[in-house]
């Protein structure tokens, strides 16, 4: 939308400006306190280039994703389970305030070591959202040399760790995600596969050999219990002036 707009009132803003405004729209009329990710990638996203994004100092790096012999599998399940609308707010709380009790600006600055020392003083449930925050930001770091090195087995492994995390501590996975994830890990050529977005439905992103595209498509057909759509993708511009 701000790419839209600006193409009717130009503005000099930069891309991190940009991102930043259409945060700020979400969380100011949207109501909904959500991070940079989406907002990012729709303005900086690059051809051929995965994109890191560091919320804490909202710098963003291009990981580079050019190898042809693989691409990225998006199933949409379909499915989309009904919310009261409070479960991202509580979660985002409860990883505020248990970084508070161990006195960090963040999780961002927390070690499970940290979150262990005051783990008799804070719920299950925060102790377990907290663990995958932090173990989530330990794995991207991961992922991130992974890709670079064209280590796509370890890359997978840390996709199937990030799910099971996002599906037992982070607890936003659903019954129809997991027999995607598991499908597609089924099928020789596929490197890992999780749950993307906000969860409870939805999608999931798969990393697969090109050659192994059909079969991975194949067997979740066969194995899911719904009806799902199925994107081969690959890395693209984000969002752009179009001339006709």
């Amino acid at each position: 939308m701000y790419t839209f707009l600006e193409q009717l009132n130009p503005t000099t803003a930069s891309l991190t400006e940009k991102a930043l405004a259409c945060q700020k729209a979400e969380h100011d009329f949207a109501n909904m306190p959500c991070g940079i990710m989406d907002q990012f990638i729709s303005v900086m996203g690059k051809a051929n280039n995965a994109l890191l994004i560091d919320c804490r100092s909202v710098d963003a790096k291009l990981v580079p994703l050019t190898d042809p012999r693989v691409v990225i599998l998006v199933t949409n399940s379909n499915v989309r389970h009904e919310l009261t609308g409070s479960e991202y707010p509580m979660r985002r709380q409860s990883c505020f305030d248990a970084a508070k009790a161990m006195g960090k600006k963040s999780l961002r600055e927390a070690s499970m070591q940290d979150l262990d020392a005051i783990k008799s003083s804070i719920t299950d449930e925060m102790y377990r959202l907290a663990r995958h925050v932090i173990n989530e930001i330990a794995r991207t770091t991961k992922a991130v040399t992974a890709l670079e090195s064209g280590d796509y087995t370890q890359f997978g492994q840390l996709m199937v760790q990030s799910h099971e995390s996002l599906r037992d501590d982070y607890e936003v996975s659903c019954p129809e995600l997991d027999e995607l994830v598991a499908s597609a890990m089924e099928v020789e050529g596929v490197y890992g596969s999780r749950m993307t977005g906000g969860g409870f439905g939805g999608c999931t992103v798969t990393l697969v050999k090109t050659d192994s595209v059909e079969k991975a498509i194949n067997n979740m057909k066969e194995k899911y219990s719904g009806k799902a759509t199925f994107y081969v993708c690959s890395p693209c511009d984000g969002a752009q002036k179009l001339t006709l």
